[in-house]
C-alpha cells in the first residue's frame, strides 16, 4: 500500500505543480507515446541484453516486492524460533529420532506445523543441513558459523541481483533520455525554417525526452531498486537468526539460552516478546507431554 501510495504522491507533485505553475500539457501528451518509446524501449532492451533470462524472470517478480514488503513477518520469527526449539530439544533427546525429520523435512510431522517454514528450501536446507552436519561429528561451532556465514554470503549476493539490476537501468535513463532529446532537436533543425510558435512547440516536445528519463530514474526505477535491496536485506535477518540459534546449539547453551539468543538477534520491529515467546514454548511443551 505503502508504494502505491508513494507513486500517487510523485504523480501528484511533479504535475500538480507543473500545472500549478501555468504549464500546459499538450506538448508532453503529444510528445510523451514517441519519447516513451525510445526511452523505456531503449531502457528494455539494454535491460535484456545485460541479464540472463532467468535474472530477467527474477527481476520481474522481485518488483512485487515494492508493494508487498519482506516476505517473512512477526509470526513467522515467533514459529522459527519455536520450530529450532522442537528440533534441538528432539536432537538433544534422542539423536537419532531427530534424523527422520532432517532427511525428510517434507514428511515431518513438526515441520509440518510450520508450513511457510517448510515451503521455502533456503530455510529448511539451511536448518537440516546444519543439523546433520552436527550428528555427523562437525560440530566445531566456529567452522560451521563460517560455512554459514558463505552460504548466506552467496545467497544474499545472488538475491541482489534484481536490485543492482534495475539501479543499472536507473542509471542509463537520464542519458537514454538525453538521446531523445538530441534526435527531438536533429528533428527540430529541419524544421530551422519554420517560425518561432512552431519551433517552439518541435524544442519543448525535445526536451520531453530529458524530462521523461530523469523523471523515470529518479522518481521510479531507482526507488525500486532501493525498496527491492532494503526488502531483501530485511529477509536475510530470518537465514542470520538460524544460523545464531544452530551455532549457539554448538557451543551446547541449554536450549532456551540458544532460542532467546535468536530472539534477541530479531529485527527490533519482528521480535516476539519474551512473554509471547514463553507462551508458545510453553504450549509446544504441553503438547509433547
Amino acid at each position: 500500500m505503502i508504494g502505491l501510495i508513494g507513486i500517487v504522491v510523485v504523480f501528484a507533485m511533479v504535475f500538480g505543480g507543473y500545472s500549478a505553475a501555468g504549464g500546459k500539457f499538450s506538448i508532453i501528451l503529444k510528445s510523451l507515446p514517441y519519447e516513451m518509446m525510445m526511452i523505456g524501449g531503449a531502457a528494455i532492451g539494454a535491460f535484456l541484453i545485460g541479464n540472463q533470462m532467468a535474472a530477467v524472470k527474477q527481476t520481474l517478480k522481485d518488483i512485487g516486492k515494492v508493494f508487498k514488503g519482506p516476505h517473512w513477518k512477526h509470526e513467522d520469527y515467533k514459529d522459527l524460533l519455536c520450530l529450532l526449539f522442537e528440533l534441538i530439544r528432539l536432537s538433544r533427546k534422542n539423536p537419532v529420532a531427530v534424523e527422520e525429520h532432517i532427511e525428510a523435512p517434507e514428511d515431518s510431522s513438526i515441520f509440518a506445523r510450520y508450513p511457510k517454514i517448510r515451503s521455502d528450501e533456503e530455510a529448511v536446507g539451511l536448518i537440516c543441513d546444519t543439523l546433520r552436519s552436527a550428528s555427523m561429528n562437525y560440530d566445531d561451532p566456529h567452522q560451521v558459523e563460517e560455512v554459514l556465514e558463505k552460504r548466506m554470503e552467496k545467497n544474499l549476493h545472488h538475491s541482489m541481483h534484481s536490485s543492482h539490476a534495475l539501479q543499472t537501468m536507473a542509471d542509463g535513463l537520464p542519458a537514454l533520455g538525453i538521446v531523445a532529446a538530441v534526435l527531438g532537436v536533429i528533428k527540430t533543425m529541419a524544421s530551422i525554417d519554420q517560425p518561432p510558435e512552431i519551433l517552439g512547440k518541435l524544442i519543448g516536445g525535445a526536451l520531453v525526452g530529458t524530462f521523461l528519463g530523469v523523471f523515470l530514474s529518479y522518481g521510479f526505477v531507482g526507488p525500486f531498486a532501493g525498496k527491492v535491496r532494503a526488502v531483501v536485506e530485511e529477509d536475510q535477518h530470518f537465514y542470520q537468526l538460524i544460523r545464531e540459534v544452530l551455532v549457539a546449539n554448538l557451543h551446547n547453551h541449554a536450549t532456551n539460552i540458544c532460542i532467546e539468543v535468536g530472539r534477541q538477534n530479531t529485527p527490533s520491529h519482528s521480535r516476539p516478546t519474551f512473554s509471547q515467546l514463553e507462551d508458545a514454548l510453553k504450549a509446544l511443551k504441553q503438547e509433547a507431554a
